[in-house]
């Protein structure tokens, strides 16, 4: 269901940056041209368009709101999909590079790491066997030594 943009029925542009003034004269003015208690007859139709248009738009509020249902109901245009050879896709070149970055990183400061790891999570077996606590505190230990064994490798070589 398409909404009567409110804008449009008081003849001014959408924009929810106008001022009350704007939208106080655009409706004075369909007011005037067609209120109901005219010599003429007026446009009863036309004159409850742009009142319930004012009544919407009278406020900087209203006018934000009324701005943002007209945003929503404008087509959104397709996006073309991405070419796929500009996706990227996974490759083991990365992991083919990891024993040279330890190698030539801090290999001796990553195997006490490493070896602090393994120590605390045996010992956390041993104090704590059987619970509930002991897997997580153990998936822990090896996700911060995964989270802080980059500072440890070498920088890769550069292309």
């Amino acid at each position: 269901m398409t909404r009567i943009n409110p804008f449009h029925v008081l003849g001014l542009p959408t924009d929810p940056d106008l001022t009350d003034e704007h939208v106080r004269a655009a409706w004075r003015a369909i007011a005037a041209a067609t209120h109901p208690d005219r010599a003429d007859g007026g446009d009863g139709a036309r004159y409850a368009q742009a009142s319930a248009a004012y009544a919407e738009l009278r406020t900087p509020w209203g006018r934000s709101e009324a701005y943002a249902d007209v945003i929503e109901q404008l087509p959104v245009p397709p996006v073309p999909p991405e070419p796929a050879a500009a996706r990227p896709e996974f490759t083991i070149g990365p992991l083919l590079l990891l024993p040279s970055r330890i190698r030539h990183g801090r290999p001796l400061r990553m195997l006490i790491r490493a070896a602090a790891a393994a120590l605390i999570s045996l010992a956390i077996l041993r104090l704590i066997p059987g619970t509930a606590a002991a897997p997580a505190d153990i998936t822990g230990m090896a996700l911060w030594f995964l989270l802080t064994a980059r500072s440890d490798l070498a920088p890769p070589p550069r292309k």
